[in-house]
C-alpha cells in the first residue's frame, strides 16, 4: 500500500502502521466472504488480523468504516469495466466478441468481489446513500460507454432511431449484474458457466445492435 494513510486521529501511518491496516482490511474481507456482514464484529477481526481491538480502532471507527474502505476500494478497481466498452466496434464478428469480452468480464469481476458487492447491494437496498454512490459508480463504469455506443450505432443508421440509448444500456447494466450476482443460484439449475455465458452474450448484443451475432 502506498501513500499517505492517516489514522483516526489524523496521524500519518508508517510502513509498519500501513501493512497492519492493509492486514486488517484483508481479514476482514475473508470474513464476509463466509459470515453475514452484521455478524462480523471487531474482536473477530482483530483476532484474525494477530492483533488487537485497540489496534484496530486506530485505523477504523468500526466495522463499518471498515468495510467502506474495501467498498470503495473496489469500485476504484470498477471502473477498468469500462474498458471492456470503450472504444469496441459492434458490427460483424467484431460486435459478438465485444458482447463475450464484456459479459466474461463483468461476470469475473462480480465473482472476485462477490463479497463486498453483496454487503454494498445489501446497504443500497436498505437506502445507504454511501453504499448506494460505490454501487453505482461500478455499474456507470459500463453503463456510460455503453449508451454511447449504442448512440453511435444509432448515428451510423444502424440502431433504429426510436431506441433510447440511456435506457438500454441501464437496462442491460441492470441485467449483467443481477446475473453476476446469481451466479451460484445458476448452477442449482444446472446452467454451467460455458452455457450461461453465449446465452448472456447474446442478450447483450441484441440489445445494442438489435440484430443476431454474425460469429
Amino acid at each position: 500500500m502506498t501513500g499517505q494513510v492517516r489514522t483516526v486521529d489524523g496521524r500519518v501511518a508508517g510502513r509498519r502502521g500501513q501493512a497492519t491496516r492493509q492486514k486488517l482490511l484483508a481479514c476482514l474481507g475473508e470474513m464476509l466472504s463466509s459470515s453475514p456482514y452484521r455478524d462480523v464484529k471487531v474482536i473477530d477481526v482483530a483476532r484474525k488480523a494477530g492483533t488487537s481491538p485497540a489496534t484496530f480502532y486506530q485505523y477504523f471507527p468500526d466495522v463499518e468504516g471498515a468495510v467502506l474502505e474495501l467498498a470503495e476500494s473496489m469500485a476504484k478497481e470498477g471502473t477498468s469495466l469500462a474498458g471492456l466498452v470503450a472504444d469496441r466496434s459492434w458490427t460483424g464478428k467484431a460486435g459478438w466478441r465485444s458482447a463475450e469480452e464484456l459479459v466474461d468480464g463483468f461476470l469475473t469481476f462480480w465473482r472476485r468481489n462477490d463479497a463486498i458487492l453483496r454487503v454494498v447491494d445489501l446497504g443500497s437496498a436498505e437506502g445507504d446513500k454511501r453504499f448506494y454512490k460505490i454501487r453505482m459508480k461500478v455499474l456507470n463504469a459500463v453503463n456510460g460507454p455503453l449508451a454511447d455506443s449504442i448512440k453511435e450505432l444509432q448515428a451510423k443508421g444502424k440502431v433504429d432511431k426510436d431506441v433510447n440509448p440511456a435506457a438500454t444500456a441501464g437496462a442491460l447494466v441492470t441485467m449483467l449484474a443481477s446475473v453476476a450476482g446469481h451466479q451460484k443460484g445458476f448452477q442449482s439449475w444446472g446452467v454451467k458457466q460455458a452455457e450461461l455465458k453465449p446465452s448472456l452474450a447474446l442478450l447483450v448484443h441484441l440489445g445494442v445492435t438489435g440484430k443476431k451475432p454474425t460469429r
